[in-house]
């Protein structure tokens, strides 16, 4: 989807990594939660409280997941799952938009 509708934005940003990662959280009238952000470059790690599906919209980057070894490329668009209660980290080589849907 492209654009979400009847949703409410909070005013005040998520702010990480001195400005370097920054977000808007998007609630729908489900009560559903997404973040819309970008990514600066840089090195990252971020830690979950519940399941994350991270939707990168554009850029490049790599990131590791949770117990793997290896690292995933992601060059334009691309999908990836942390479950609950766990850190990844990020590699960002490129400014980088995304959708990050709490479930």
């Amino acid at each position: 989807m492209d654009q979400f509708e009847n949703v409410s934005v909070l005013k005040k940003a998520n702010i990480y990594y001195e400005g370097k990662v920054t977000s808007r959280t998007v609630v729908f009238p489900s009560g559903e939660k997404k973040t819309l952000g970008i990514m600066m470059p840089g090195d990252y790690e971020f830690g979950t409280d519940v399941k994350e599906i991270m939707e990168i919209l554009a850029g490049d980057l790599e990131v590791l997941l949770p117990g793997s070894k290896d690292w995933i490329h992601i060059q334009g668009e691309g999908v990836f799952e942390i479950p609950a209660k766990e850190k990844f980290k990020l590699k960002v080589t490129k400014v980088t938009d995304y959708c990050c849907s709490y479930i």
